[in-house]
């Protein structure tokens, strides 16, 4: 699933190829799909888009956005997007086509689950409007507006402090576009394990909490995402997950223990057993 770093890489390549370009053609619900979901109907984005430039495309937590005129196309996480050149063939199933000037198209398809919004700017009333608010709203982690002060206000608060560090920064938008996948690495570079509480975390290490944070998801956007997600192109990232369900079992690269899977909060986590205490 697309996380921050993913949505920065796919931002910057989409302000690349898609920026001044008009569209001339859009085909929405082609293929249906029980968990796409779209803001009314999709044969309706005819009319919101058709004629329209894109202006500029940005990251906002783990969704993309483009701007179009006065438009918004949003996307979120469960989304995969292939950029067309003329003459490329169509992919099999899509459930958005958005085609341009040059004869040159985006598709997006979605995998398990997601949102390929389509609204007018101002509008309130849409799918994933809180996700897209709180994106909105707080800074981009890697931006640097997400500074040490900042994030020293987030772990300080005292509403946090029973919480496990796995609950702290990867759920309820504390950090948007911080998810469940990009944490493992996150917290196995700090040397935390993901069911530690905040309350028992100290200065020092929550310190290198926050240096990880950073350095890790800039790591994971400086290699074009991570090996599991796609590009525009087709192309998987450059960054290879220490901790994941390939590394399972394995001796743990720094230390040589065996690194572990649990099920926790619905979900996986992973850690080094002689590294994450």
């Amino acid at each position: 699933m697309i996380e921050a770093p993913e949505a920065l890489v796919l931002a910057r390549q989409m302000n690349k190829v898609l920026m001044g370009k008009k569209i001339t053609d859009v085909i929405g619900g082609n293929s249906p799909h029980k968990f796409a979901w779209y803001n009314g109907r999709p044969e309706d984005y005819v009319g919101r888009l058709l004629g329209k430039t894109v202006d500029r495309v940005c990251a906002k937590g783990g969704m993309v956005e483009i701007s179009v005129a006065d438009a918004i196309l949003l996307f979120t996480d469960g989304v995969n997007f292939r950029y067309l050149l003329p003459g490329e063939k169509l992919p099999e199933k899509y459930q958005l086509l958005i085609g341009f000037d040059d004869f040159s198209c985006l598709t997006a398809s979605v995998r398990m689950y997601g949102g390929l919004i389509c609204f007018i700017k101002g509008e309130k009333d849409i799918p994933f409007a809180e996700y897209y608010r709180c994106a909105s709203e707080k800074p981009q982690v890697l931006s640097d507006n997400f500074d040490e002060n900042y994030f020293r206000r987030l772990i300080t608060d005292e509403n946090v402090q029973d919480k496990s560090v796995k609950a702290f920064l990867a759920t309820n938008q504390t950090i948007p576009g911080l998810g469940n996948g990009v944490l493992q690495d996150i917290l196995y570079n700090a040397g935390i394990h993901p069911k530690s509480k905040l309350r028992d975390i100290s200065e020092p290490r929550r310190d290198l909490l926050y240096k990880s944070v950073k350095t890790t998801l800039t790591e994971m956007f400086l290699s074009g995402g991570r090996n599991t997600e796609t590009d525009i192109l087709g192309k998987r990232g450059k960054y290879i997950s220490y901790l994941s369900k390939d590394t399972v079992g394995k001796e743990c690269p720094r230390c040589g223990e065996i690194i572990r899977k649990e099920s926790y909060m619905g979900g996986s986590i992973y850690y080094c057993s002689g590294c994450q205490q």
